[in-house]
């Protein structure tokens, strides 16, 4: 039976796509239960979105029940410019990566599934921040039942391979496997992103894959053509080396680039810009959202706002509507 979605479920369900915060999520799917049409034809999707809703109020409710007896959070609030997921199979690196890039206790060790639980972290390159979420291996051996969910507030993912791992092509091929069990497919184009268009709650993410311990190998971009070569797959790929440092200077600059980041001053009338810290935008965002991004009242009562930077001449007054671009110094006016 068709289900005859209506257009303001559509609108409610593209709201739930776009959202990355883990409670705005929630309001969107009870918004997307109260508003799809009852029927047979949606029995399977209401019992969905119902789920989803209990596993998302659960999870956002753990770590209020009693301090640790709550355990750890399943859900990654996002912060920072983008939230990456590290993915891959077991000993490839990834908590040793982590820990190299962000300076956490991400705890590595030379054993399989050391990591139990997402563990964030912060990569500062120039004056952005990324938030960096290690993940427990994704193996056939040591399923994580709760894997998608986490990956749903994720932007992008690091996809962890081990070249110097005679299995590494079976155990990417697993991975691959295991996350379109749960609906999640990786991708290797970076300029969009977001959920199936048939499917809201199917995950398509971009990915970078990173190969790690290049220092045990003669020649690591030789051995990295051969196994994209021999896999097929078509992502874009950096050797590195979580031991030496090698090649990880280069995935910060990457990732700024290729998820199309753009940082914006903004100023009081009659003081300089605030340089310290940047407003953290997307190509495309405008004048509007850089007001959201200050207070969410702001873009509401907004009138006006002069921009300094390439986007026009200095102090250049503009409406809510007017695209922004990196380095632009903006003053709002409400």
């Amino acid at each position: 039976m068709p289900a005859n979605l209506t257009p303001d479920y559509r609108a409610a369900e593209a709201a739930f796509r776009k959202a990355r915060d883990p409670r705005e999520r929630l309001d969107c799917l009870r918004e997307m239960l109260r508003l799809i049409p009852k029927h047979k034809g949606t029995d399977h999707l209401q019992g969905d979105i119902k789920r989803r809703i209990k596993e998302l109020s659960e999870e956002l409710e753990r770590p209020q029940r009693g301090g640790a007896r709550g355990g750890p959070a399943l859900v990654i609030r996002p912060e920072g410019a983008a939230q990456l997921a590290l993915i891959g199979p077991p000993n490839a690196g990834k908590s040793s990566l982590h820990a190299r890039m962000t300076g956490s206790a991400a705890h590595a060790a030379p054993y399989p599934f050391t990591t139990q639980y997402p563990e964030p972290g912060m990569l500062r390159c120039e004056d952005i921040r990324f938030q960096l979420v290690d993940l427990p291996a994704v193996s056939p051996e040591h399923p994580v039942p709760w894997l998608a969910s986490t990956l749903q507030t994720a932007d992008a993912c690091l996809l962890v391979v081990d070249l110097g791992d005679p299995d590494c092509v079976e155990q990417v091929d697993a991975v691959h496997a295991l996350l379109r069990e749960r609906r999640v497919t990786l991708t290797e184009r970076w300029t969009t992103t977001g959920e199936d268009d048939d499917d809201a709650f199917a995950l398509r993410l971009p990915a970078l894959l990173v190969a790690n311990k290049a220092d045990g190998l003669a020649d690591a971009e030789a051995e990295l053509r051969a196994f994209l070569e021999v896999t097929g797959l078509r992502y874009p790929a950096l050797a590195v080396s979580a031991i030496t440092g090698q090649g990880l200077d280069g995935i910060g600059p990457w990732l700024i680039t290729h998820l199309d980041i753009m940082r914006v001053y903004t100023k009081t009338p009659g003081r300089p810009a605030d340089r310290h810290r940047p407003f953290v935008l997307r190509r495309g965002q405008t004048i509007e959202d850089v007001a959201r991004l200050v207070h969410k009242d702001l873009a509401r009562s907004l009138r006006y706002a002069r921009v300094w930077g390439k986007t026009g001449f200095g102090g250049q007054q503009v409406g809510r509507e007017h695209a922004v671009a990196d380095g632009d110094v903006i003053e709002l006016h409400a």
